[in-house]
């Protein structure tokens, strides 16, 4: 494998990426449970134990508003992660810090590089850009029960994305925060291809219901080119390929709560097959706060109007800004 000029020039953002997703999930599950397991079992036994203490100690603390840290947050490590496709934060209107919020974020791809870059880190100026605001992206709850890795992921500014946490959230820390929620979830990572917008948003309303009981105000986002960083692969139902296939997606959702897509893409060379994103623009853009009113216990007729009030703001967001993004002036969003 030959690295040209380019290549080279390239290397820091690859390395980065590669770093990110889906390597440093792999090395960081194995560095926050192998290791301390393996310590158990040898002389140093009581530093595989501390570990594990810290963890029973602060169980609590990721349902209760994290911990984060703007100096890790603000790693250059991330602006090398934005400019490797580049990832870009557009805002249409300001959000006041006498409210809290729910941007619920648009949509899930297979590992949501537009939300994470843009609302778990410093990298595209979120902070400058809404100032006033307080940003905390939803995440599967697993990550908080791993020794070490937790703690990397609360630094970042997230929490569980379970109704205890993200309620928490929105009713005692004040005004001024935001709780980001990929709406989609693990059923839309099997929607994802290239050049298609389909979203898996009919029956998700929990978002809805919440901000109801909350009083925080949904803010639509939408991030254009999310689906474009992967080819997928499908194996036909029938086939040995599909079985297994069919097997590990199923184990994905019910050990891990979320599904896997086969997915291919690039290389450490330009050109080169492999399995690194495609160096592709996202561009995030938050669209305008739907107010929405604090009912203890909404009805189902409250939620639905909300839902469907939502649900028009959404595509008024994606038509008013598809073009500017590099969309096709045909290119329709689906909803199902």
């Amino acid at each position: 494998m030959a690295f040209s000029r380019e290549d080279v020039q390239e290397g820091p953002k690859t390395f980065t990426v590669t770093r990110w997703m889906p390597l440093f999930m792999i090395s960081g599950l194995t560095f926050a449970v192998l290791l301390p397991c393996y310590l158990l079992f040898t002389k140093f036994w009581p530093l595989g134990m501390l570990p594990i203490a810290w963890l029973a100690y602060d169980w609590n603390t990721h349902s209760q508003g994290c911990r984060r840290s703007a100096w890790v947050r603000n790693w250059t490590l991330w602006k090398y992660l934005r400019n490797y496709f580049p990832v870009k934060l557009v805002k249409t209107h300001d959000l006041s810090s006498n409210h809290n919020y729910i941007i619920a974020s648009h949509p899930h791809g297979i590992f949501s590089y537009g939300t994470f870059i843009n609302f778990a880190t410093e990298a595209t100026g979120f902070a400058k850009i809404f100032p006033s605001i307080t940003p905390s992206v939803g995440t599967l709850e697993g990550f908080f029960w791993m020794p070490i890795l937790r703690d990397f992921v609360m630094s970042l500014g997230t929490c569980p994305v379970s109704d205890s946490s993200l309620k928490y959230m929105l009713t005692q820390k004040g005004l001024g925060n935001a709780v980001v929620i990929v709406v989609g979830g693990a059923a839309e990572v099997l929607l994802t291809r290239p050049g298609e917008t389909v979203l898996f948003l009919k029956q998700r309303k929990g978002f809805v219901k919440l901000a109801l009981k909350t009083g925080a105000h949904i803010v639509p986002s939408y991030s254009f080119g999310e689906n474009d960083i992967h080819q997928y692969v499908n194996f036909p139902e029938g086939t040995w390929m599909g079985f297994f296939q069919k097997i590990f997606q199923n184990t994905c959702k019910t050990f891990l709560g979320t599904s896997f897509r086969g997915f291919c893409g690039q290389g450490l060379t330009r050109g080169s097959w492999g399995f690194l994103p495609l160096s592709r623009p996202i561009t995030t853009v938050v669209g305008e706060p739907l107010p929405i009113p604090k009912i203890e216990n909404p009805d189902m007729k409250t939620v639905d109007k909300y839902h469907t009030l939502y649900i028009n703001a959404l595509h008024k967001l994606f038509e008013r800004y598809k073009v500017e993004c590099g969309f096709p002036e045909n290119q329709e969003l689906t909803i199902i």
